[in-house]
Formats: C-alpha cells, structure tokens, sequence
C-alpha cells in the first residue's frame, strides 16, 4: 500500500491550517513583542534585543568559521581523483594491497583504504562500480539553446564514463514551439554523446499539479523507468540526479557520488547533496544580485560542514529505485527539492539522510535584460525559496497526531521540526531587529530620560561591529571563490566586488526578510502559491 504523501488539495483540517499560520503568527509577533515589552518597560524590551541580537553574534562566529573550513574541504574533495577511486574499487582487495603503505596525503585515503577492506571483506555483496549509471534529469521551460547546451557540455565533460550516462531533457509543453525546436535540435548534436539523449515532453494542465518544476520531473521520472526496464538495466543501480538548466556540475561530480553510492550499504535510503554554488555568471551579475548569489553560496557550503542539518536543495541525487518507489517529487508544491527532504524521510520512516558531495554544481546569479527587471527577478526567486515555510505545516500535521498513525517517532522528528520552523522565522525577523531594532525603546519612551534607552543603540552597534567579523571573513574568501575574471572586464571590477557590500543591509532586509514576510503572509491567508515563477535565464554576450 502506497503511503499518502502529498500536500493536501482544497481545505485542510484545523490542525494544518493552524500550521500553515503559524511561522507567519511568530514572526509578526517577534517584532510586535519588542515594541509591547519597551513600552511596558524599556529595559524589557533591552533585554528581549539583547537576547536576539547576541544570537546574531554567536552565528556571526560560527558562519565565520564554518566559511573557511567550507572552503578548504571544498577544495581538498575537488582535488581528489574520484575515477581513480572508482576504479579501485572494481576489485578492491587487490587495490588494497596495492595501496597499503602507500605514502598518500590526499583527502580521506585512510577511509578509502578502510572502503576498500570493506568491499573486499563483502564479496560480491555490492554494486560493482561497472554496473553503475547515471541518470541526468534536466528540467526546461523555455531556455534558450546558448542556456541548455554549456550545461550539457558540463554533464560530457564528466570524468564518469558517458556510456553509463542515460540524459533525459525534461521540457514543457506550455514552453512553446520555441522550447520544442531547441530540445530537436540538441537532440540531434548529443543523440550519439551519451547512453540515451531522452526527450520527454510534460504535457500541460494535467491534473492535481501546481505549475512547477517536481510536475516535469515526476513525469520524466516515470518515462526514464519503462526506458530502463526495456533496456533491462539495473535499476537498482540507476542515480537520478535532477538539474535546472542553467546547472553546470563540477567535471568529478558524477564519479564522487558513484563512490558513496557504491561504499554506503545503506545507499537506497540516502540522498547525494552536492554544493550550490551561484558563480556561472558573477561577474556580469548586478551588485544587489552578486550579494544574494555569494551569500547563498556560502549558506551552502557552511551547510555542508553540517550533514545533520543537511537538506535537499535546487539540483541533488537519489536511487532511482527509491524515487520510483516514492512517486519521485512532489507534483503540489513549488518547492520540490526541500520538500523531498521531507518526503523521503516519511516514506522510509526516519530512516533516510542526506550525505553532503562536497563537490560543486554552478548556478546562475540572477540577470534579467535591464536591472529593474533584475532586482524584481531576484524576489521573485527568493520568496519562491522562503515559500518553503509550507513545510511547517506538512511536518506538523505528521508530528502532532497520534502515535500510532506517526511515520517517525516523536522525538526524532520534533527537533527538525523545531530547526524548520526557527529557521523560517530567523529568516523574517533578524534583519529589520538587527537594523532598527535598537531604537525601539528608545523610540518607544521619548518622554522619559532613561539612561538605558538612550545607550541600547550604541551597544547594539557595538555588537553589530563585532558580528561583522563573519562579513569580512565571506568577503575574503569570496574573492578566492571567484570564478577567472573575463576579460571584457578590467581589474578594477574586482574592488567592486569588496564595495557591493555596502549594500548588505539593504539586499538583507528586502530579498531575506520581505520575501520571508511575503511567503509567510501568503500561508496565513491562505492564497497559497501554486504557481513557479521561472526566473529569467539572460545569458550576456
């Protein structure tokens, strides 16, 4: 029996739709309590700031550091020869030999030594590396072929053999004739490149599916399985990796997540998280855009330096058998990657995991043809992002409910729900408290000579300066994450690159709170967003 795991369609029951209210119903009144308790009592309302504001210390801290550990381990895993590793694990115990002793520094080869006696110790009780394939599903709206074809070109120039590599460009009908003479077209230049080039083309307006990109990706999902079984391949030794068109996976990707899928016995149950990095187009990228795109991609990479935190966003990796098993993506939200996260987690029981490929797969900044357009562009994408507060409410009403209708134990889940929901409200209230909040009390007793009220600006700049430490550190090592600078541009781009971030403040309060509050706004009301705005791929010549 196939458990239920979609959203629920037309009115929810009071529980749901109290949970859908409730990150919005916190945020609001985060910012509603400050200025109650300052009016109140100015130095109540010191003490709730000084409670918020010291948490944004403490993760200024953390950022910092986990940035430059982030960083370093990025680029030790990148340096590894993951083919190599592959290979040796085709017959591990004559690779172990071989290698004992060795004099070898690079990034875990102790724990490759370690996979090695464990695959030897095995037997054949583990996919051999040569029955392994890819399966690359991209998703298309309506790009154009200068969008498609060099993230394509990404996928051949993977070091994992392109005979194992089944592509299937998932395009939609309500993309036009234009969308269907560009897939033609790549179809005949790649046809003989990889496996299979699949074309398979999502119908429009099918029912019970939002306009998005998990609609695209499910249909392709269920074409992909009746190719594989008219192949009679191995499913059960198939990767899906889903992509956006404008996604550009590092050369070793293919073959690093092929390593973990073979090495982990538990691999039907896990999901390959790479890192996200928005550095394709940086340097033609506006500077209000540059700032969302590096900070996105540093929230990536601190991110996976904490796999128990680790979820499923924008492009990732998972058995085909396990998708097929689920139903792949969700077709009723229009965030289906993070929402994967959470539907794998309940159809497997708790018993799933995300593992963190710290290996990169680029992404577009946001660029659109003028820079209003941009800037719009950019809210757009983020409040599409931050709408995954409807996760609230999809965890909740599977939390609080009767033991015995519960997928995972109660204190397993609760303190994801917990991370879910703080994190959602973080993302609404902490820029305008960190900006404005110090003047609240003050604001809020003007007839009084408080020597308390009048000082708490001062002391939260204080403490503002000092958080500033994690803003200096993702300035320094965004300019070593830089992609080589084109030419069309002369050095002195680089120092803007330092200047953009002046406008941290403002891009913080408008593109992570407002967005926040408008995503947030939308659940309480109950106008839910059904539709996925694709953001504009413009490709600068």
């Amino acid at each position: 029996m196939r458990k239920n795991l979609e959203i629920p369609q037309g009115k929810r029951t009071k529980l749901y739709r109290f949970l859908e209210i409730l990150p919005g119903l916190i945020s609001y009144g985060a910012i509603i309590l400050l200025f109650i308790l300052s009016l109140v009592d100015p130095v109540l309302g010191a003490i709730y700031l000084f409670i918020l504001i010291a948490s944004t210390l403490v993760k200024a801290v953390g950022v910092a550091y986990r940035t430059i550990q982030g960083y370093e381990v990025i680029k030790r895993t990148s340096r590894v020869d993951w083919h190599k590793r592959i290979e040796e694990l085709e017959h591990p115990h004559d690779s172990y030999e071989h290698l004992l002793g060795e004099d070898n520094k690079s990034y875990h080869f102790e724990e490759h030594l370690d996979n090695l006696k464990m695959m030897a110790a095995m037997g054949s009780d583990y996919p051999k590396p040569s029955s392994i394939y890819h399966a690359v599903i991209m998703a298309a709206y309506n790009e154009g072929i200068e969008v498609l074809k060099p993230s394509i070109e990404a996928i051949n120039k993977n070091t994992f053999p392109n005979e194992r590599i089944i592509f299937v460009l998932a395009y939609e009908e309500r993309g036009g004739e234009e969308i269907e003479k560009t897939v033609k077209t790549l179809a005949t230049q790649y046809k003989n490149v990889f496996k299979a080039f699949l074309l398979i083309k999502h119908p429009a307006n099918l029912p019970n599916e939002v306009i998005g990109k998990g609609p695209n990706l499910t249909y392709a999902g269920h074409e992909l399985v009746k190719y594989v079984k008219k192949q009679h391949l191995p499913i059960e030794n198939i990767i899906v990796t889903s992509l956006d068109s404008d996604n550009h996976m590092a050369p070793k990707y293919l073959d690093s997540v092929a390593y973990e899928f073979i090495t982990h016995p538990n691999r039907q149950r896990l999901s390959y998280q790479p890192v996200s990095l928005f550095m394709n187009n940086i340097w033609d990228a506006p500077a209000p855009t540059r700032i969302i795109a590096v900070s996105n991609s540093f929230f990536n990479v601190i991110t996976t330096m904490r796999p128990h935190l680790l979820r499923n966003f924008a492009s990732h990796s998972q058995p085909l058998q396990a998708l097929e098993a689920m139903d792949f993506w969700s077709k009723r939200t229009i965030v289906e990657d993070g929402h994967q996260y959470w539907r794998s987690l309940f159809f497997f029981n708790g018993d799933y995991s995300v593992l963190p490929i710290r290996i990169p797969i680029y992404q577009d900044a946001v660029i659109d043809e003028t820079l209003w357009k941009t800037i719009k562009a950019q809210f757009v994408q983020v409040r599409r992002w931050y709408y995954g507060a409807s996760d609230v409410a999809y965890v909740g009403s599977k939390l609080f409910i009767p033991k015995s209708k519960r997928l995972v134990p109660f204190w397993q889940l609760f303190p994801k729900f917990w991370r879910l929901l703080d994190g959602h409200v973080t993302l609404a209230i902490l820029a305008p408290i960190v900006a404005f909040g110090g003047w609240v009390p003050m604001l809020m007793n003007i007839s009084t000579h408080s020597m308390v009220t009048y000082n708490i600006p001062n002391i939260v700049s204080i403490v503002e300066t000092f958080a500033c430490i994690g803003l200096i550190v993702s300035i320094l090592v965004s300019l070593k994450m830089l992609p080589a600078r084109p030419a069309k541009y002369r050095k002195g781009r680089r120092l803007l690159m330092i200047l953009q971030w002046i406008l941290m403040p403002v891009t913080s309060i408008i593109y992570q709170s407002l967005a926040a509050f408008y995503a947030q706004t939308r659940l309480m009301l109950g106008r839910y967003m059904e539709k996925f705005d694709v953001t504009k791929k413009v490709v600068k010549k």
